[in-house]
């Protein structure tokens, strides 16, 4: 799905049509384990918004519809599964440490009451996480900094989802 920096992105809809957003990515081969591309360079002041396909073990973060981060993730096993839905980031915390496992979690964007989020982990091939999306540090810096309280994540299996009047 990744296409070379400027191209577009079509995401199909469940009534056949599609919604196109714009890569600024240039991924020249299949992301690993730890694996990040980011690239804002020119694009506009926008509504930001993430996209992450447990499907594809991937995170895509848009402003103003142009792709300008992803990376390969970590989610929840199988005896603690990462939700699907549309969650609004409720809380960051730079230097967040579980209080369930005492474990870091650092650049923590809250998603969910019960404390599913976005933070920083080492990302590894065999490692899982509590249900939380675990993403490289330099890339849950950079999400981190552009991520407000309130903006958008959508957590799918690889599955469409409506979101108003947009299909991700």
């Amino acid at each position: 799905m990744k296409l070379s920096r400027g191209r577009e992105l079509v995401i199909a809809r469940p009534d056949g049509g599609s919604e196109r957003v714009t890569s600024l990515l240039s991924v020249p081969r299949r992301m690993r384990f730890g694996d990040f591309q980011w690239n804002e360079a020119g694009v506009p002041a926008g509504p930001t918004w993430v996209r992450v396909d447990l499907g594809a073990q991937i995170i895509s973060v848009f402003r103003a519809d142009m792709e300008i981060g992803t990376a390969v993730i970590l989610y929840g096993a199988r005896d603690k599964p990462t939700p699907t839905g549309v969650f609004p980031i409720t809380e960051k915390d730079r230097h967040h440490v579980s209080n369930l496992y005492e474990a870091p979690m650092p650049y923590m964007m809250r998603l969910t009451n019960d404390g599913v989020s976005i933070h920083a982990t080492k990302v590894e091939n065999g490692y899982v996480t509590h249900g939380c999306i675990g993403v490289p540090d330099g890339f849950a810096r950079k999400l981190f900094g552009e991520a407000r309280l309130g903006d958008r994540v959508i957590v799918t299996d690889g599955a469409t989802m409506a979101l108003g009047d947009r299909i991700v």
